[in-house]
């Protein structure tokens, strides 16, 4: 029996909805989609970097590395799901936001005024790039510049890193720079000398007078070396540390292909040039582990407070950095500002030019010179005795 149809009066009009489709997730949005969760896993595990050492899984030290362009991609992928409109936006913003403190080892909102008072004195940082050496036309005028900015800042403590100098001519950077700067005592240690005249390495120059010293040798044939001066600073005996980690090493090729692909030029052999990166960063990485596992039992035997300055070649998300300052106050983290940059050369890496210290002292002044003229910036502050 079929169902009665009930009558419709002719004046009115009835008009049935279909169900309104549901929009599709089209393929570019599954794309950026899947993107955003790689980024965010990425991103998740670089957190992990300081405590991972790259001599048991070098990936994560490399995730840490990439901290700052993993942390904005992130951003940019919660941006556009949030836009428009999609919950997905919060799989970023829920990384990024666990990842606030790492964030703060990065960036400082607020700084502390240089300390001028009576027992403070001045530290400063700075890789050289050997007083631009091997710029043959221009390196004496760069070393002119570099006495300047120093005999400007006046430091009582000054560490420098890929240090030259010669006993004769007109190189004699150790000499003049005991005289220039009225810093008497000095401490040297050399990884290469040549001609029994020109030598390669690391020097720490003193306004107080140095009562012992030596070196931390590192287990590899790098040229890098870390020097410790005990000093007499006010009455008080302190350990000073200047060290030079393990750099990546690229050569002239490896400069190039970044630049050429950084640049959105076309290159040749990228999958042999990328595996010989990588192969670099990794032995890098590796070596800095060992190295500062090296410096941190040297710290914590210590009988006196230290100050630790350097170029860690790594950045504040890495294991390096994380093995030496574990127990030691950050100068920057005290009383810097911003990003505190001092690799010149490629503008997305942050700091990796340390002012370490002993919770004995409190840093004011933390401050990045930007004068570019090593690939390195200086950093200055000052100390005080709590």
């Amino acid at each position: 029996m079929e169902p009665e149809i009930p009558n419709i009066p002719s004046d009115i009009s009835v008009t049935i909805r279909e169900p309104r489709p549901k929009r599709p997730f089209r393929l570019y949005d599954r794309i950026i989609w899947w993107l955003n969760i790689a980024a965010a896993l990425m991103l998740g595990l670089s957190y992990f970097a300081p405590w991972v050492s790259p001599a048991v899984f070098w990936p994560v030290a490399f995730l840490g590395l990439g901290y700052g362009v993993l942390a904005l991609a992130n951003l940019l992928f919660a941006a556009y799901f949030a836009l428009r409109k999609r919950k997905r936006a919060f799989v970023s913003l829920v990384v990024l936001l666990a990842g606030f403190p790492v964030f703060g080892l990065h960036y400082c909102f607020t700084s502390k005024e240089a300390d001028f008072s009576a027992g403070t004195f001045k530290v400063m940082s700075y890789n050289t790039k050997l007083f631009d050496l091997y710029n043959w036309s221009h390196n004496a005028q760069t070393r002119s510049k570099m006495f300047d900015m120093m005999l400007n800042e006046k430091p009582d403590l000054l560490c420098l890193q890929e240090f030259y100098t010669e006993d004769t001519g007109s190189l004699r950077n150790f000499d003049t720079l005991k005289a220039i700067l009225g810093l008497p005592y000095a401490h040297s240690e050399y990884t290469i000398t040549l001609r029994k005249t020109d030598h390669w390495g690391i020097a720490t120059f003193s306004r107080y007078p140095i009562v012992n010293q030596g070196s931390i040798v590192f287990n590899n044939r790098s040229n890098n070396i870390c020097i410790y001066s005990d000093m007499l600073i006010r009455g008080d005996t302190v350990r000073v540390y200047n060290m030079h980690l393990q750099s990546i090493r690229f050569g002239y090729a490896d400069q190039q292909f970044i630049h050429n692909i950084t640049h959105g030029k076309e290159t040749e052999d990228e999958i042999e040039n990328s595996k010989n990166i990588m192969r670099r960063v990794k032995r890098a990485f590796t070596r800095r582990a060992g190295q500062a596992e090296s410096i941190a039992r040297h710290i914590s035997s210590s009988p006196y407070p230290v100050i630790v300055c350097g170029d860690f070649n790594d950045t504040p998300i890495s294991y390096a950095y994380h093995t030496i300052s574990e127990k030691l106050e950050d100068a920057f983290l005290e009383s810097g500002s911003g990003m505190g940059r001092t690799f010149s050369e490629y503008p997305l890496v942050p700091r990796i030019d340390y002012i370490l210290h002993s919770p004995y002292y409190e840093a004011s002044g933390f401050t990045v010179i930007k004068k570019e003229l090593s690939d390195h910036y200086p950093v200055v502050c000052r100390l005080k005795k709590k």
